[in-house]
Order: C-alpha cells, then sequence, then structure tokens
C-alpha cells in the first residue's frame, strides 16, 4: 500500500499568542513543523511526506524544513477544510493507495499510532485515532450547570487520521460549498464512509495555546541532557589587508593563512560544538584536501555544526570564545563578532561571549606570527537512555 502522508500547516496559529505562527515556533531547538514531521519522514510504512502552508509561509517554511527531502509545499485556502482539499488534489499525480492527514500541531505522535491507523485501512475505508472521554460532562446556560452529559460512546478525535486516498478526495470535492466540517472524519461520515476507531495516544495532544507550548517546552527540556564541548584552532598571518575573525573581516595588515578563509575563531567554535555532540572535528567534516573548501567561508563550516546540534534534537545553550593575539585589537569588533556569531548559529546574542587576551609578547602569538582561539560550546541534548522516539528531530 503506498502511503502519504499530508501534513496541514496552514493555520495563523492566533490562540498560541504572538509571534510566529505556532507550526513555525521552536520547541527544545526545533521547530514544531519539523517535530510533526519527522515520525512521517522515519515511518518505513509511509512513502512521501507533503506539506501545505498557508499563502506567505514560504520562507518559514523553507527555514523550518532545511535539509530536509521535500517535495513543494502547498498552499492551502481560507478554512483547513479548503487546505486538505487542495492538498489531496496535489497528490494526484502520485496515486497513493492511501493518505495520512495529519495536524502540524500535533509534534508527539508516536510510530505507534501511524501503525494502528494503516492496519485499519485494511478493512475499513477510513481510521480515526481516538482517546476516551474521561472528565465529566456539563452542559452550561447562562453561568450555571445545565445538565450533565453522559461520556457513553464519547471519544476525542485525534490525527493523523487515515484514507484511502480516492475515497477521501471523492468526499472532499462532494463537500464543496457545503458546510464546514471540523476534522476529515466528518467529511467521510458525511459521504457515507465506514471510519475505524483505533487507539489514540495522549503523546499526540494537539498545541493549540501559549500554555501548551510552554508545557510541551518543559517535557521536552526534561528529556535533555547537558554537554559541553571545547575547540582550539591556530593560524599563522601572512601578507594581507584584512583578518576574517568570528566572521568578520577586521582591517589589518596581514591576513590568517589556511585553506579556507581561516577564521580561526569560528573554526574553534566549530570544534566546539561537535566535542559536545562527540561528531569528530572540522577536519573530519571538511577535509583541507578536498579542493571545495579552498578559501571557503567559515561560516558554512559553524552553520554545519549548528545542523547537526538541530538534527539530533538539540539546541546550542551557551558559546564562549577567547581570541589570543597581540594584534588587531578585538575590542571595538566584539559586538560585530557577537551579532555575527549568534546570526550564524541562530541564538540569542547574549548566549554568545567573545573575549580576547594576549600572551603578555610570549610564544608565537607574541611575535605576532599567528592568531590563537579557544571555545567551548554548551549544549542540550537528548539523552540516548531516556527520550521516547516522538522526542527526536529529523
Amino acid at each position: 500500500m503506498k502511503t502519504i502522508a499530508l501534513i496541514v500547516a496552514a493555520g495563523r496559529g492566533e490562540r498560541a499568542g504572538g509571534g510566529a505562527p505556532k507550526q513555525y515556533r521552536r520547541l527544545a531547538g526545533l521547530p514544531v513543523l519539523r517535530r510533526s514531521l519527522s515520525p512521517f519522514l522515519a515511518h518505513p510504512r509511509v512513502d512521501a511526506v507533503r506539506v501545505v502552508i498557508a499563502d506567505g509561509q514560504h520562507d518559514a517554511y523553507a527555514e523550518a524544513t532545511a535539509g530536509l527531502n521535500l517535495p513543494e509545499p502547498v498552499v492551502g485556502g481560507a478554512e483547513r477544510q479548503d487546505s486538505v482539499r487542495l492538498g489531496l488534489e496535489a497528490l494526484a499525480d502520485q496515486r497513493p493507495d492511501a493518505v495520512l492527514i495529519h495536524d502540524a500541531a500535533r509534534p508527539f505522535v508516536p510510530a505507534a499510532m501511524i501503525d494502528r491507523v494503516l492496519d485499519a485501512l485494511a478493512g475499513a475505508p477510513g481510521a480515526l485515532p481516538v482517546l476516551p472521554v474521561v472528565d465529566t460532562l456539563k452542559r452550561g446556560a447562562n453561568g450555571f450547570v445545565g445538565d450533565t452529559v453522559s461520556r457513553d460512546g464519547l471519544w476525542r478525535a485525534q490525527t493523523p487520521q487515515g484514507f484511502r486516498y480516492a475515497e477521501i478526495l471523492d468526499a472532499h470535492r462532494a463537500a464543496l460549498g457545503g458546510p464546514a466540517a471540523t476534522d476529515d472524519a466528518a467529511l467521510a461520515e458525511r459521504a457515507g464512509l465506514a471510519v475505524a476507531l483505533v487507539e489514540g495516544s495522549e503523546d499526540a495532544a494537539k498545541l493549540t495555546t501559549a500554555e501548551d507550548l510552554a508545557r510541551a517546552e518543559a517535557r521536552l527540556s526534561a528529556l535533555l541532557e547537558t554537554r559541553v564541548g571545547t575547540g582550539f584552532d591556530v593560524h599563522r598571518i601572512g601578507p594581507g589587508d584584512a583578518m576574517m575573525l568570528g566572521g568578520v573581516a577586521i582591517p589589518h595588515d596581514g591576513a590568517l593563512v589556511g585553506h579556507s578563509d581561516a577564521d580561526v575563531a569560528l573554526h574553534a567554535l566549530t570544534d566546539a560544538i561537535l566535542g559536545g555532540l562527540a561528531d569528530g572535528d572540522i577536519g573530519a567534516h571538511f577535509p583541507p584536501s578536498d579542493p571545495q573548501w579552498r578559501g571557503a567561508a567559515s561560516d558554512r563550516f559553524l552553520a554545519d555544526a549548528v545542523r547537526r546540534v538541530h538534527a539530533r534534537g538539540g539546541r546550542i545553550r551557551h558559546l564562549d570564545l577567547t581570541i589570543i593575539c597581540e594584534r588587531p585589537k578585538i575590542g571595538p569588533h566584539r559586538d560585530a563578532i557577537r551579532t555575527r556569531i549568534a546570526s550564524i548559529c541562530g541564538i540569542a546574542v547574549d548566549r554568545v561571549s567573545v573575549k580576547a587576551t594576549t600572551t603578555e609578547r610570549l610564544g608565537f602569538t607574541g611575535r605576532q606570527e599567528g592568531v590563537a582561539a579557544q571555545a567551548a560550546a554548551t549544549l542540550a541534548l537528548p539523552s540516548d537512555d531516556r527520550d521516547p522516539e516522538w522526542s527526536r528531530g529529523v
């Protein structure tokens, strides 16, 4: 059975408070959308993933999904029902047997829940993951309790909701122009399709409000461990009129010499982050013997190390850099260097420390033959021995 997951991320997320729509907000270093994609991209029974976004969200989508092998997103409509229909129409040329329709605001779907939905499609045209209603239900009137509503036969609906593709597409087409449905199972019911109930998961709760996001952040943070890595690098000084230090070109009567742009500060930071990840060093990932890195800007190396942190579902807590040289004076450029490093790493400036010192004219730095840098990186990473599979990044 060829299965495509359709992730609906076209909402504005207004109930989640100010800032970006909730699907593009970060949870423990990763956008909600990226976390929502992860279970489907990693699932062996899902053949492809397609995302529906709102018009004007292309830049946010590109940032949230950077490095993922995804087709172009589908631009949705004014309502969720319109967005799902447009997404389904966009899958027609791929001819899937089944489709999983999932809300991007549910980032923690367990793989076993996806399996249950897909298994149910062997015997029914639709499958709906549900949870029992456990609270007593009351109907209110004018601020007072009206009556108690029986919980018998009541369930809380979740996503992903699974359907045989051709039948749910027909149901959406038939509903065009009619009353809106709150979910795709409701449209299936209206079209006379039998929808099987399968066990959902409390992990797959929807993030709706700012409080939901805060709870999810706390939940993920509890699964993180602190890692510290260190880095050290040296480059000699040769002819030139500027040095690259911390991603900033500083005028000087010499330049640093190396296979790349020889930014000793960014090299030390890159190694510090890789050290925290226990993922080799800068030379292992960008060997100086490879001609493609000749003269390369070192921000590419640092950005790659940051990407590796995010791919592990982690984040950078703090960076501490010390530049060791007699000249140039770092003080006048400190703020520019901090700002540049923060920009490359996607963190706040107040999480970047830049210091400078000399060796009191001793050694090669004292003789102004070269510049050295040492760095420390503090990372928060999921702990392999306690993080559930839904907490990991892509």
